[in-house]
């Protein structure tokens, strides 16, 4: 049997908390799996947490604090800990990033942009300037790098199997110049194509249909109950009420329907680069701007 590793309180405020927790936990004379029984979460998870690289659910810090008979010490210190743990993202997101490290499946709808971690640096840039215009150039590489981490979500092998519903919009409506945008959503294609994450084209005629808001992504783990993240342009919020979650796998579901198969949509983000890449979509903006022209001054 591999030496177990010893955890170094001092490298972080979770690592500390995590320290704490295993000893407590071993002074009761209680494994892991004993600890987590008559809870949602499994053990891998407990263990997680004791080596700080999991966050403490408030639930399961009472349910800690009831087993092993610490004075609701857990409980109190838990969201103190999720505050000090220092991220590239934003503090709303730190969180959602921890969960997604630990997913099994996600399933994302993203109506207004690529998602995150299929982003490469010139689309990533755009979007920080759009959205905070006042970062200097350091603050701007940090954000680029943090969504850049997060690539092996898709990219990898070993990231969590992938169902993504993306607007048609936004393969006609370029985030960066076109010879960019050729790169960007042929590489969007590549990564399908390994069968990285199956992709769904939601087309302009679509009408109503659910997730009419911001974007969202479900997540799904092998040792704890399914969550929701979904985020506005300066906030987000996770969502883990059995019942809510439910609602909106349901809601889900019926979105996917309502989308193109997956190889329609994955030859639709190909030709969308194609023509990205040739010019068309250049000239046909062209096109659209003259006749407008000529139908507001008149024959």
């Amino acid at each position: 049997m591999a030496p177990r590793k010893e955890i170094d309180g001092s490298a972080s405020v979770p690592a500390f908390y995590g320290k704490e927790l295993r000893w407590k936990r071993e002074s009761a004379g209680l494994t892991l799996k004993q600890t987590v029984e008559g809870s949602f979460y499994g053990v891998s998870y407990l263990s997680e947490i004791e080596r700080g690289q999991r966050r403490m659910p408030l639930d399961l810090a009472r349910h800690v604090d009831q087993v092993l008979r610490t004075d609701g010490f857990f409980a109190r210190c838990c969201e103190d800990v999720r505050k000090a743990r220092t991220s590239l993202y934003a503090p709303y997101f730190a969180d959602a990033v921890e969960m997604e490290a630990n997913a099994r499946d996600i399933e994302e709808w993203s109506p207004m942009l690529i998602p995150g971690p299929l982003q490469l640096e010139p689309y990533i840039r755009e979007i920080v300037h759009a959205f905070s215009p006042r970062d200097d150039d350091e603050v701007v590489e940090q954000r680029v790098a943090g969504r850049r981490a997060r690539a092996w979500v898709f990219e990898e092998p070993e990231g969590p199997a992938s169902w993504v519903v993306l607007h048609e919009s936004i393969l006609r409506q370029p985030i960066v110049e076109d010879q960019l945008m050729a790169e960007q959503l042929a590489h969007v294609a590549a990564v399908a194509r390994r069968r990285r994450f199956i992709p769904q084209i939601l087309p302009w005629s679509a009408g109503a249909h659910p997730f009419m808001m911001g974007s969202t992504f479900l997540m799904s783990f092998s040792d704890a109950p399914p969550v929701m993240y979904t985020e506005g342009m300066y906030s987000g919020q996770i969502i883990d009420d059995p019942g809510i979650v439910m609602q909106y796998q349901q809601a889900y579901n019926r979105l996917r329907a309502v989308a193109l198969p997956p190889e329609v949509s994955l030859k639709m983000i190909e030709a969308a680069a194609e023509d990205y890449a040739n010019g068309n979509h250049a000239r046909r903006a062209e096109r659209r701007r003259l006749a407008e022209e000529q139908s507001q001054h008149g024959p």
